[in-house]
């Protein structure tokens, strides 16, 4: 074992345990040499040193009844698949008219993106409106068929 320097004063580990006292092996040596303040202390932060502490404790996030965490919200969207909301050209609706639906039915919808779907769908003949969960999509797609626009619902294919 090393020797300890507590202060000015260096302890042998032989002058700390004094058998010869009490006959106890573990008892610390009373001789006028000792400081037990100072060498329990020398010796619990050199345990401390070596990796010793207190964790912290964990937070659990905990949630109300009936109510989903938001890792569980995060997680249920991943599981569903996307589907898109495919707007296909007519020769009957006028384009302002397609417009204003689009932006009635889809939410967050703006002039300029229905402007964009618009085109896209009268110049190449179908569009994607919106992708969003099959639910929803279905949805929509009942909005613009009940508003006189041919329209369909596919899953996303993530392709091109």
């Amino acid at each position: 074992m090393e020797t300890a320097l507590c202060g000015r004063l260096a302890l042998a580990p032989n002058s700390l345990f004094n058998s010869s006292i009490s006959g106890d092996k573990h008892s610390l040596s009373k001789g006028p040499h000792t400081s037990n303040r100072g060498v329990l202390m020398t010796m619990s932060t050199s345990v401390v040193a070596k990796g010793g502490g207190v964790l912290d404790k964990p937070i659990i996030e905990k949630t109300t009844p009936g109510r989903e965490s938001e890792f569980d919200l995060r997680k249920s969207k991943k599981m569903a698949p996307p589907y898109r909301v495919i707007l296909h050209n007519d020769n009957f609706n006028k384009r302002e008219y397609v417009v204003q639906v689009l932006m009635k039915v889809i939410p967050g919808m703006t002039v300029d993106n229905a402007v964009n779907i618009m085109q896209e769908a009268h110049i190449n003949g179908l569009a994607v409106v919106i992708v969003c969960a099959q639910a929803d999509a279905e949805q929509h797609c009942m909005q613009l068929r009940g508003n006189g626009l041919l329209s369909s619902v596919e899953p996303d294919g993530g392709g091109c």
